[in-house]
């Protein structure tokens, strides 16, 4: 018995995250959206009647990445969030930061490198995408020819789009707050965070702690509920097939929720 307290007492205690959210200003971060742009109007809605309920004089957007594939209007929340930042998706000069997810690194490898790397983006939800930009006739069995003259249609129908995205930021950071697609690794410092890390994931962020005190606002991992939790703010709620497009209000040391349904 003596050695089974003796077990208990020498247990590690379990991770904390204590440090407080300081931020410069109200933000609000949007999970993914993957094509629900019958979501994002009224999450936007939402949000503006939120703000003016709470005086906010000028919030900042954060949009987390992943606004193409699996739902039907790619092409329309694209073009709806390249208006809203006013050209300036990076935030640096404007209220509003798109940040880079995994699908639009997939997209952009399939315009680049259609044959190489269009299957995989076309059973990851790049069907949905092609159509939404009326470029038809392709399937996840296409021949190479056939992948190359589609990503050449779809180029031509994106425009100045393609540039946009590929100039999205893998990262954004206001006072200890940090916004990424897929997190960060906690094994490393949150200066020098590779960009595969951001953007894809990596193997610790779900299940270490940073010690440095920076929260960690992310998407990619799809959850049941929105998450305050160890440091972690996730606010991925699966728009594509659960229909509920979530948004984090960060300010005044808290992140609470706003959601809408279809």
């Amino acid at each position: 018995m003596l050695g089974l307290f003796k077990k208990l007492l020498s247990e590690p205690e379990p991770p904390r995250f204590d440090a407080p959210i300081v931020i410069d200003r109200p933000t609000y971060a949007v999970g993914d959206i993957h094509g629900r742009y019958d979501l994002l109007g009224p999450l936007i809605r939402a949000m503006s009647d939120d703000a003016q309920e709470r005086g906010f004089d000028r919030p900042r957007l954060v949009f987390m990445g992943d606004y193409v594939d699996r739902g039907e209007g790619s092409r329309e929340v694209i073009d709806y969030l390249l208006h809203l930042s006013g050209g300036d998706p990076s935030g640096v000069d404007g209220d509003v930061v798109m940040l880079r997810g995994n699908h639009e690194e997939m997209l952009l490898g399939f315009l680049a490198d259609p044959e190489n790397e269009g299957p995989r983006w076309l059973r990851n939800g790049g069907l949905q995408t092609l159509l939404s930009y009326g470029v038809g006739g392709v399937t996840t069995a296409s021949p190479p020819e056939t992948l190359k003259d589609a990503a050449k249609r779809l180029h031509a129908a994106m425009g100045d789009a393609v540039a946009a995205l590929d100039a999205l930021p893998d990262q954004a950071r206001f006072g200890d707050v940090f916004f990424a697609h897929a997190g960060a690794d906690p094994a490393q410092h949150i200066n020098l965070q590779p960009p595969r890390a951001l953007v894809w994931g990596s193997s610790g962020f779900r299940n270490q702690v940073r010690e440095d005190g920076i929260w960690v606002v992310h998407g990619h991992y799809v959850v049941d509920e929105p998450d305050v939790r160890l440091g972690r703010i996730s606010i991925d709620t699966g728009a594509f097939f659960s229909g509920r497009l979530t948004a984090a209000r960060i300010w005044d040391g808290a992140a609470e929720f706003i959601q809408v349904e279809e």
